[in-house]
């Protein structure tokens, strides 16, 4: 009989153990994708970068929320947290303080401390330009280096949109003259740059421009890769504030091209039938299992701000594809 009772508690011991390990366990978050479990990050966090230090993630948003900077931190790029301080309390002496905005940021690990890009207005010329700002730690505080903008092409529009890319011990910065605010052109650029980027060492060279329906009069928001021996240039394009804006790529076999585009955008408002409104501003990074992944904004219901998404991203035969499916999390 004492044998029949310790067995019942035991039992019943057991079974509490395994539902208390349900339901108390951390949450298990599946491959990212945007289709079933909406937005990472349900805030307003546009053009979105990414970048990994000592295990944790942190990605870097457009001005919002009373910041110049936001960023937020996760370590499986599913489960995200919003970050309290600003990242670049203190904007370079050339920005222009009546529009004092921040666009697309950039970090990246220079080797000593991280630097950052930003876009802001300059007060001398009236057009957005590419300014640069350092510090030790990927959290900031950012602190702004020159005594002006790094990149600004007053008679091309200025410029907007840098991205870091790296290879062979050489660092280069991607970037687009701002062309569409004025009645020109836009192009993707390509310069080399100092080791911390924060000095021009080298003439832009232009990889692509705007030349398909879908792009409209821009593309924008580069994002530089290299898979295998073929090199990925990502890019946004379209209209966007509205459901148009989407990500194209085209692929080359040299770092200055001639890069082909891809038939089709890889993301659209199709993509994730309608789930996901005017997907843009991306950046690709290495999740912890070292799969690629998309991260992306795109719209709210009303369009009055923009949320960050993720999605799963492969590469092969020359073509990238997205997952348009759900995540658990």
């Amino acid at each position: 009989m004492v044998n029949e009772v310790l067995r019942r508690c035991l039992r019943r011991v057991v079974v509490f153990a395994a539902v208390a390990a349900v339901c108390f366990s951390p949450a298990h978050a599946g491959p990212a994708g945007p289709a079933g479990s909406g937005p990472v990050l349900d805030m307003n966090f546009p053009d979105p970068d990414v970048v990994r230090a000592g295990g944790v993630f942190h990605a870097y948003a457009t001005s919002g929320n009373g910041k110049n900077v936001q960023r937020a931190t996760s370590r499986d790029l599913v489960r995200w947290s919003a970050a309290t301080r600003d990242v670049l309390p203190v904007l370079g002496e050339w920005v222009d303080p009546v529009e004092p905005r921040v666009w697309a940021p950039e970090v990246f690990d220079n080797g000593r401390g991280f630097t950052l890009y930003y876009t802001a207005h300059d007060r001398a010329g009236g057009r957005q330009c590419i300014g640069v700002a350092l510090s030790v730690s990927p959290q900031g505080p950012f602190r702004p280096v020159g005594e002006g903008p790094l990149i600004c092409p007053a008679d091309q529009g200025g410029a907007i949109d840098a991205a870091s890319y790296s290879e062979d011990g050489r660092r280069y910065v991607v970037w687009k003259n701002d062309g569409n605010c004025c009645g020109m052109r836009t192009w993707l650029h390509v310069q080399s740059v100092s080791e911390d980027g924060t000095r021009l060492l080298g003439e832009p060279v232009r990889l692509l421009t705007q030349d398909r329906e879908w792009e409209g009069e821009v593309v924008e928001a580069p994002t530089l890769i290299k898979r295998g021996r073929q090199y990925v240039l990502l890019y946004s394009g379209g209209p966007y504030r509205t459901d148009a804006y989407g990500v194209g790529y085209a692929v080359a076999d040299r770092l200055t091209g001639p890069y082909v585009k891809a038939d089709a955008p890889l993301m659209t408002t199709n993509t994730f039938a309608g789930r996901v409104r005017g997907p843009g501003g991306q950046d690709v990074v290495a999740g912890a299992d070292g799969r690629d992944r998309i991260v992306f904004h795109g719209w709210n219901a009303d369009r009055s701000w923009r949320m960050m998404y993720a999605a799963d991203l492969s590469f092969s035969g020359g073509r990238l594809t997205v997952s348009a499916g759900s995540t658990s999390r």
